[in-house]
């Protein structure tokens, strides 16, 4: 016998919840990024670390880390993969030995100039313009502040 549809019942769907829509929507971007990325030898979270590295070099490990929300256990190994294809270089801070700084290499810094067809490559997959992608962008900004700040009030 099957099983009766309870939807009727009160119990959520899967499909009527924001956080499934929002995790269905990033594996849709990393398939979209997926072919785009791989023409440059990146994946999207090396990626990620490029964009800020292209933004600002020389930054810490744990600034690197607080601007992509990202863990030192989960940056450190992308970052060594980075460092062994030759686009970043780690070096210990000068100053203070405990705080290990990255930097662009010389091939790092070549990809920049391929890395800024990447977002229209994604704009154009998205069949938007980039007001669009730019309001959307700013929603979400929204929602990952409210949830952040309800986060820290618990």
């Amino acid at each position: 016998m099957a099983k009766q549809d309870r939807a009727g019942e009160g119990v959520p769907r899967l499909e009527q919840q924001l956080c499934f829509a929002i995790y269905q929507v990033g594996h849709a971007f990393n398939r979209a990024y997926r072919p785009i990325l791989a023409a440059l030898g990146l994946t999207y979270p090396q990626y990620l670390v490029m964009l800020v590295l292209w933004e600002q070099d020389g930054l810490t490990v744990k600034d690197l880390g607080e601007r992509l929300m990202l863990d030192s256990g989960t940056l450190t190994p992308l970052l060594k993969r980075l460092e062994a294809s030759g686009l970043i270089r780690r070096e210990r801070d000068a100053r203070d030995e405990r705080q290990v700084r990255i930097h662009l290499a010389e091939k790092g810094e070549g990809l920049r100039e391929q890395g800024r067809c990447v977002q229209d490559a994604v704009g154009e997959a998205l069949g938007g313009t980039a007001g669009d992608a730019g309001r959307l962008r700013d929603q979400l900004g929204l929602v990952r502040d409210a949830l952040l700040a309800s986060a820290r009030e618990e």
